[in-house]
Parts: structure tokens; sequence; C-alpha cells
């Protein structure tokens, strides 16, 4: 009986601890990259509901505003517990995508347009709601290794485009259309199952946290492996449903080995405990709360217009008000950076099915370049968040230098599509998956380490409100546009004339070239103003931008009278 209670009390401890609720974030933003998958079901839309180009990159724009426009998740998680928010999310998710799943697979009449853009907009837009509630939670958590919990749990996004793949063809086969079912019910069921786990708290810093979140990182480099070679095989061999079926089990239990992890830390803090609590000494180990705390306003600041500082901003590093923030200089560089490059990334992703099938590959081989795509995502989410920080604590390297040269390397994957050559699509899937996959962590870092976390949730999202009307001018105004062009001279060529409600199809090197050209142009000048930004900002990341955290730590040491352990050092800088 005795140690029956005792092995529910450790479960408790386990299911409220901090590395438990890390745990949980990990596998709610491995469900949380459906909108990377918009180039594996689109074809199944165009056909079923007779669209043309421009009508399927309209689509797309409105994937891309409901993926990237997270200021109400934001404003919501500011006045509400994290896990309204996850709750809200799931809610958007299955109600949006469930609605597409309907309209293309003729359960209800033919929606208008304007109600398709609606379902995929509300359907994305719930990305934004576990970014908010998972991803910002660990980021506060775990402040001092902001740039390694981006890197790892946005990497598992990039990841879970061939995830969810993998998951589908085991449970429907090749079916396109049962794929956006998928996407619906899945991420929705496992943000309710871990809703109350995930929270901010007084976290226990451990002197080999960075070794536990490298133990993780090796889990998902496995993981990723593991599908990049059965997208390999399944393009050279036909696998039966069977195949597919063992090829998840193996996914799924990589998934969860970071719960063996879990359980085995919060092991070591409940012995500390019980050790501590039996000898009567003080704790320690520091209990640090990271959060910044609102300060209580005197009566005269209360009578001020929240206009009135606005123009009076903190130093770099300091907690910016939100209008401080969105009004700065450097918020503004951030933004068409961010307009250039994620607006022209997002651009070749939800094009790269077409892209494929206008240059002749076969729909098996489409999906290759998507699942390539999607690894290789996940590759440069870690590659900017683990070695950026690397970089930026051991050699003083500022983010904003590697956010330039990430956007260069995209310049470059467009004009592989813009001039393409035998192979040249695989090549491009990699270097635009990568450098798309880079952009994220680096932006969200750079934005918590200019302005501060007081505000993170809203001015996390507020960061990438620029990737979508770059996704609107880019995709469909330019791209979409072209495309239909060609296609329409195809026909005049062919001396056929398109008939109403026909699908408008492309074939040819020529169809993507000129609009490609392009975007590699804007990508170009989004690196170019990312050099501005590093520039204005080279004095501050010369500086020990996490000194606070460590300040804040020595004061909860000192409070709670834990004086005999050691604060591990800043790493050592390079000269």
């Amino acid at each position: 009986m005795g140690n029956g209670l005792e092995l529910l009390r450790f479960t408790v401890h386990v299911i409220k601890g901090q590395w438990f609720s890390l745990f949980a974030s990990f596998l709610i933003m491995a469900g949380a990259g459906a909108t990377y998958l918009f180039g594996v079901y689109s074809k199944e839309i165009k056909s079923s509901l007779g669209y043309d180009q421009t009508t399927l990159n309209l689509l797309g724009f409105f994937k891309d505003l409901g993926a990237n426009v997270g200021v109400l998740s934001g404003l919501i998680a500011e006045v509400t517990p994290t896990w309204f928010v996850l709750l809200v999310g799931a809610s958007l998710n299955f109600g949006g995508y469930f609605m597409i799943w309907l309209a293309v697979t003729g359960k209800i009449a033919k929606p208008k347009v304007w109600q398709m853009c609606m379902y995929i907009c509300i359907g994305a837009n719930s990305q934004n709601f576990a970014n908010t509630g998972a991803l910002v939670t660990a980021v506060r958590n775990f402040p001092e290794n902001r740039g390694v919990m981006l890197g790892l749990l946005k990497g598992l996004t990039g990841l879970s485009g061939a995830i969810m793949t993998q998951i589908y063809l085991a449970i429907y086969g090749n079916d396109s259309k049962s794929l956006i079912l998928l996407i619906g019910w899945l991420p929705a069921a496992i943000s309710v199952i871990f809703v109350y786990t995930i929270r901010d708290m007084k976290t226990v810093r451990r002197p080999n946290e960075l070794g536990i979140f490298y133990q993780f990182l090796y889990v998902t480099i496995v993981l990723a492996l593991f599908i990049m070679i059965m997208t390999v095989a399944e393009k050279l061999v036909s696998f039966p449903k069977a195949a597919y079926a063992g090829s998840v089990t193996v996914v799924c239990g990589l998934l969860f080995v970071p719960l063996l992890i879990a359980i085995r830390e919060e092991k070591i803090t409940w012995k500390e405990k019980k050790m501590k609590k039996n000898s009567g000494e003080p704790n320690s180990i520091a209990v640090v709360e990271y959060q910044t705390q609102k300060p209580i306003a005197s009566p005269e600041e209360k009578q001020r217009s929240c206009f009135a500082n606005i123009f009076d901003k903190p130093p770099r590093g300091d907690d910016y008000t939100i209008l401080q923030a969105l009004i700065s200089t450097d918020m503004l560089i951030l933004f068409l950076a961010t307009l250039g490059g994620l607006g022209s990334s997002l651009t070749a992703v939800d094009n790269l099915g077409q892209i494929g099938e206008s240059l002749g590959y076969p729909q098996k081989t489409i999906k290759t370049f998507l699942s390539l795509l999607s690894i290789w995502n996940y590759f440069g989410r870690i590659f900017s968040g683990f070695v950026s920080e690397t970089l930026l604590t051991k050699y003083k390297f500022p983010r904003p230098l590697m956010m330039t040269l990430v956007l260069i390397l995209s310049s470059v994957g467009h004009l592989l599509i813009a001039f393409p050559i035998p192979g040249s699509v695989y090549m491009a899937s990699i270097i635009i998956g990568f450098s798309f996959g880079a952009q994220l962590p680096l932006l969200f870092a750079i934005i918590s380490e200019l302005f501060g976390l007081k505000y993170y949730s809203t001015l996390f999202n507020c960061g990438q409100l620029a990737s979508p009307l770059g996704s609107y001018l880019l995709n469909v105004k330019l791209t979409g546009t072209m495309y239909d062009r060609e296609a329409v001279a195809d026909l005049s060529r062919k001396g056929l004339s398109r008939s109403a409600g026909t699908e408008l199809t492309c074939i040819g090197t020529h169809c993507y070239r000129l609009s490609f050209v392009i975007l590699a142009a804007v990508t170009f000048s989004g690196a170019l103003a990312s050099l501005i930004l590093v520039a204005r900002t080279r004095e501050f990341y010369r500086g020990d931008i996490y000194m606070k955290f460590r300040d804040r730590e020595v004061a909860a040491m000192a409070d709670s009278g834990a004086g005999d352990v050691e604060i591990p050092p800043p790493p050592p800088t390079k000269k």
C-alpha cells in the first residue's frame, strides 16, 4: 500500500514537473505543422473544386495569413491561462480542416471561394495558439537557452509534416483527402490531452540543463534521419500497408523517448527534495521565477496615457511595451527582412507540388520533394537554434548576421527552380526547406533579445505579420498570376481555349522561371535589410545579453538560503 501511494505521488510530481511540461510541448509542436502539408493536398482541392492556380494560391495566402497573424492568440495569452489558449487552438484546428475535408470529399455542397479561404485561415490560425501556448511558455521557463528551445521546438514543427505523412500513409494509404481529416483531428487531440500540463512555472535550473536539451536534440535527429530513409525507400520500393504501420511504430516510439528523459530528470528532483526534507536542510537548488513581473503603477502613472512613453524606449534587451517595440526601427527592419525572406519561402513551399508537376515529375516524386522540404525545414530550425546559440555565447556572433547568411542561401534555392537542370529540384527542396526553417527561430530569438520577455506572447506573434503580406504579394499576385498566364499561352499555342470550371495546368520550364527570378531578387533584398540590423545591433551583441537572468538567479538563491551552490559561469568568449 505504501509503495503504491509513493508511486502515485511520484506520478503526480512528474506530471506537474517542468520536464514533463517540456515533453508535452514537444508533442504539441510535433503536430503543429499542418500548414506545411498544403503542397500535398492542394492538388486534391484544385481538382475536386475546379480551381485555377491563382485561386489555389489565394487559398495558400489565406493559409499563410492564418498561420502568421497570431496577434489574437498573443493578446488572449496575456489575460487567460495557457490551458485556455491551447483549447481555443484545438477547436480552431479541428473546425477549419474538418470543413475543408467535407468540401473536398463532396459531403457538403461546393463552398464559395471566400468560404474555403475562411476555413483554411481558421485551421491554420490554430498553429499560433500552439506556438503561444507551448513554445512561448517553454522560452519563458528556460530563458537562458531560448535559442536552443526555439530551435528544438520549431524544429519539431518543421518535421511534423513528414511525421504526419508517415501516419496518414499507415492509416489511410495513399489518399490525400484523408490527410486533411488527419491534420484536423490529430493535433487537436494532442493539445486536449496535455492541456493542463503546460504553464508558466518556477523552474529548477540544473547545471546540466543544456546537456539535457542536447539529449532531446539527438532523439529528434534520429527521428529525422529515419523519416528521410523511409522517404527515399518509399520512392524506390512500393511499400505494403503493414510496412507503413511498422514505420509509424518506430516514429511514435522515438517521439516518446523524451518522456523517459523527463521521468529520469523528475526522479532526480524528487530524490533531492526528499533528501532535503528528511535532513531539514535549506534547499540548495535555486528555484527561479524567470518571468518578468509587471510592476504596480503609481497613481500618477495610471493617469498617464499608454502612448505617453511610446518614444521613450528602454535600452535594447530591456522590456519594451508592445507599442514601443512595434514602432521601433529595429522591428521595421525585421519586418522588411521577413517580408522578402519568409514571403518568398512560403511561395516556394506552397507551389512546390505544381513546380514538380510542371517539370514532368510523377506524383510520387513530388511527395518526395515535399518530404525532403519538411525534413530539411527541421534541420534548418535545429541548426539556427543550437548553432546560433553556441556562436552567440562563445564568439559573440550576432543572430542578425546568421539571418543574413540564411537569406542569401535561400536566394540560391529560388534560382535553382528558375533555371532547373536534372535533379535540381531535389537540391532546391533541401535548400529552401533548410533556409525557411532557419529563419523562424532566428526571428523569434532576435525579438526576445531586443525587446525583452515581458510582452513576448504578443511580440512573438507580431514579428511574423510581414510573412502573410509577403505571401499575398509574391504568391497570389506574382507567382499565381504568372503561372496562369503561361498556362493560357500554352493553350493558345496549341489552338485550344479553356472551358469554364476546368483545371488550368502549365507544363514546362518556363512556367515558374520569371517569377522565381523575382523571388530570388526579393530575398536578396531581405538579406541586405538584415545586414543593416547587424550594423545597428553590433554593440548590443558584444555584451552579455543573459546577465540579468543570472543576476536574478543569484538573488533567488540568496533569498532561499542556498548559498552553497555555484552558479554556472557564462561560456567563455573568443577574443
